[in-house]
């Protein structure tokens, strides 16, 4: 974990409800997915949120999961560099991060850099690897590998796709149903604004006759 103080007072207790969200047996699940997703090659971490955390903050195995999930010669993130310096183990996290919200992943349960890097919400690391691989199972292109009871199938969204013809009569319904105004006119109706005439019932206009000056 990257060195940092010690948390006093609210922040303390803030951290401490955050670790209490991790969770043990996700990520015996999540490193098992990640193995089996990436390759046999992949050492795996002792157990423990440190040894998880210290496992996927270099950005290497997270960039490889996620090209992992597109066909050869479509990934994502092109180049993987394995470096020390933090700067560039940061991008990679980043490059991930964008990486999976392209896929589908939704901007809520994208992590922060800082959540991994710093150790700060590793529950929202799990949360974001969780969101990953529902989307990969619910995709079913061909490219999960791993055990399918370890995610949940996403709702699928059934879009009504309409051709141009129905289209047409569709509108033509709705026109008859508000009728026409085919024939109408304004015909005896007064003006916005324009005051009422009102003529006494014995006034020669109203008898049709107009009186001469």
């Amino acid at each position: 974990m990257a060195n940092r103080g010690p948390s006093y007072g609210l922040s303390r207790e803030v951290q401490e409800k955050i670790e209490q969200k991790y969770d043990a047996e996700l990520e015996a699940r999540l490193v098992g997915w990640i193995v089996a997703q990436c390759g046999d090659d992949l050492e795996r971490p002792e157990p423990g949120k440190q040894n998880f955390q210290k496992w996927l903050m270099s950005g290497t195995i997270l960039c490889r999961l996620i090209n992992s999930l597109y066909p050869s010669g479509e990934e994502p993130i092109k180049k993987i560099t394995e470096t020390s310096m933090v700067f560039k183990q940061m991008e990679k996290i980043s490059q991930f991060l964008q990486a999976a919200e392209d896929y589908g992943v939704t901007r809520g349960d994208i992590f922060q850099t800082v959540d991994l890097w710093e150790g700060k919400d590793m529950a929202a690391v799990q949360r974001t690897l969780m969101a990953l691989g529902s989307e990969a199972l619910t995709r079913d292109d061909g490219h999960y590998r791993g055990d399918k009871d370890w995610f949940h199938r996403k709702a699928k969204v059934h879009k009504r796709e309409f051709s141009e013809e129905q289209l047409r009569q569709g509108r033509s319904l709705i026109g008859m149903q508000m009728g026409t105004n085919r024939g109408a006119s304004q015909s005896g109706m007064v003006g916005y604004g324009t005051p009422r005439q009102i003529m006494r019932y014995d006034s020669p206009r109203h008898n049709g006759h107009e009186s001469n000056p």
